[in-house]
């Protein structure tokens, strides 16, 4: 059962920085793909960014050119940096992985005020 687990939330003010972490414990090309979604109160949960096993990149456009989803296969973690944050970037932030199950982290909570 791999497990996924995320870090890096936390409070910020508009226009500052965070970087999200998510560690797998195991090796991530056991994922065809990896995301990270979000998901604010009454709200759907919402695709950010997702990055496959070959490498290809997508972001939801509410994000392109302020979040980069990266990895490091080496330390088995995928990361989210996110640049500019707006105050509605506030949300619980997950990291997911895809193979024959989809796989979901616990989730961090970031906070950008105004």
């Amino acid at each position: 059962q791999v497990q996924l687990v995320e870090s890096g939330g936390g409070s910020v003010q508009a226009g500052g920085s965070l970087r999200l972490s998510c560690v797998a414990s195991g090796s991530i090309f056991s994922f065809s793909s990896m995301g990270w979604y979000r998901q604010s109160p009454g709200k759907q949960r919402e695709s950010l960014a997702t990055i496959t096993r070959g490498g290809n990149i997508d972001y939801a456009y509410s994000v392109k050119g302020r979040f980069t989803i990266s990895r490091d296969n080496a330390k088995n973690t995928v990361y989210l940096q996110m640049n500019s944050l707006k105050p509605e970037d506030t949300a619980v932030y997950y990291c997911n992985g895809d193979s024959s199950t989809r796989y979901w982290g616990q989730g961090t909570q970031v906070t950008v005020s105004s």
